[in-house]
């Protein structure tokens, strides 16, 4: 017969591996789940303008944006039409922060962009704010198929877990829109810093009209009914704007 110690002793073995694994996949549903393979990130910028400042502002961005971009990639300038009022949103890409923080000195002592923009920009601005975002592992960055047309920045507020969580069901309402051919999708972005399990979602648009009419029918489409339907059990809050690209912007 087996002493009482013997015994007590796997057992209390199996009770630790049982609590790590259930630790193990509590740690698994917090995960944010896979990234894109590399260390790119964006960094997103919105600037709320004075109302009486506004014309004034996209002029100086027009004129002197080539001394920023001469710095650092723009992935895309806007103004907000519908959705926010005097508010400009731009999009920069970094491969790291390492980078990041380079261009941030070389800007810091950049005598033109200092003396010919910055000084004279922010007074006219309101306030500044900035996020951090990574694009979602199963998304590449767009570009729209032809000039002319309209954005719209599309932002869901999801509840914690990152892709892991609501990756999955995400993609599948992003494809129904895409499948549905009245939309261009260019990028899927989730932030890292700034108000956290963010999603930013950009599409293109050839006008205001083309997107409504669009819309009306992915509305009364059943795969794109299901789809949201299932996607928004995710979904705390959304909401939209019309962005119309300034003359600097790469995406036009």
């Amino acid at each position: 017969m087996l002493p009482p110690g013997a015994l007590r002793r796997p057992l209390a073995a199996a009770a630790r591996l049982a609590r790590a694994g259930a630790r193990s996949q509590v740690l698994a549903s917090l995960a944010t789940g896979p990234r894109q393979n590399n260390s790119i990130f964006y960094e997103i910028r919105t600037y709320d303008i004075k109302p009486s400042k506004m014309k004034e502002f996209v002029e100086m961005v027009n004129k002197y944006f080539h001394l920023r971009t001469a710095h650092s990639e723009l992935v895309g300038f806007w103004s907000v039409e519908l959705g926010a009022m005097n508010k400009v949103v731009h999009v920069w890409k970094y491969e790291n922060f390492a980078q990041r923080s380079a261009v941030r000195h070389a800007l810091a002592n950049d005598s033109d962009w200092q003396g010919k923009f910055i000084s004279a920009a922010l007074p006219l601005m309101e306030k500044q704010h900035n996020e951090v975002a990574y694009l979602v592992p199963w998304c590449q960055l767009g570009k729209p198929p032809k000039e002319g047309g309209v954005y719209e920045w599309v932002t869901f507020q999801m509840k914690p877990g990152g892709p892991a969580l609501w990756g999955e069901a995400f993609r599948a309402a992003i494809n129904a829109h895409i499948n549905t051919g009245y939309t261009k999708l260019i990028g899927v972005f989730h932030t890292e810093y700034g108000l956290l399990n963010t999603v930013h979602v950009i599409w293109w648009n050839e006008s205001p009209d083309h997107r409504a009419a669009g819309r009306h029918s992915a509305h009364e489409d059943a795969r794109v009914v299901a789809a949201v339907r299932d996607s928004v059990r995710f979904l705390e809050s959304q909401k939209n704007m019309l962005l119309i690209p300034l003359q600097c912007s790469p995406l036009k």
